[in-house]
């Protein structure tokens, strides 16, 4: 009878133990923040050049074979004369379903309502695609403004304005709304915390992203 007690005890174990491997919190790398922006500001050459910038740095940690895509937002564009109008871009909807995982392995957010409601994405977790974690508040230079375009939900805004720097291809005047990656601000408030949608830049250029504490890199999320 104690014989197969121990037996009971033994299978239960080894169960408990599979059941815990079947539910791993690990992952190949997709998700990233930018180790260095595009270098013209908030320039990136629109969505293509910003999917491009993500897909040279993946590849140069070896995850090239995944299709790459800058979380980013555009607004919509009106006709003019012949040129037809161009609808809005919408960040949420250009990164695929999830899960994704930083450079460590860990699960950023399962899939993209996850993202958009309690991920886990904070300084520690928000890595460059080296693995390396990003500057923020607190650090010199601070670099904790990425760049997105977006709602808090990960939507453009309405109509053309000031919230794209033309649409990631301007680097002179204008402005974009960026997220806090390390989720701190001047205050607790969910606008001043948010990853995603805080503030606006006070312009496009390098410098202006520079001066209110960023660096032009933003976030890459691995689509497939």
């Amino acid at each position: 009878m104690r014989q197969q007690s121990r037996v009971l005890v033994l299978v239960s174990t080894v169960v408990l133990l599979g059941a815990c491997a079947s539910t791993s919190q690990t992952g190949p790398l997709g998700f990233f923040v930018t180790s260095v922006g595009a270098g013209k500001g908030a320039d990136l050459g629109g969505l293509a050049g910003a999917d491009a910038h993500c897909q040279k740095l993946a590849s140069a940690v070896g995850a090239g074979q995944r299709n790459w895509r800058a979380y980013l937002s555009t607004t919509s564009v009106a006709a003019a004369g012949a040129v037809p109008a161009v609808p809005a871009v919408h960040a949420r909807d250009r990164i695929g379903q999830g899960p994704w995982f930083n450079a460590k392995g860990e699960m950023i957010a399962s899939d993209v309502a996850n993202l958009h409601n309690a991920n886990n994405l904070t300084k520690a977790t928000a890595l460059d695609e080296k693995g390396a974690p990003v500057k923020g508040r607190g650090d010199t230079p601070n670099q904790h403004d990425i760049l997105t375009g977006s709602r808090p939900d990960g939507t453009a805004f309405g109509g053309p304005g000031a919230f794209t720097c033309g649409n990631w291809t301007q680097s002179g005047e204008g402005s974009a709304v960026i997220g806090h990656h390390d989720r701190t601000g001047l205050s607790a408030d969910p606008w001043a915390v948010s990853w995603n949608s805080s503030h606006q830049t006070r312009g496009c250029g390098q410098e202006a992203l520079v001066s209110t504490g960023g660096a032009g890199l933003f976030y890459c999320f691995a689509a497939n």
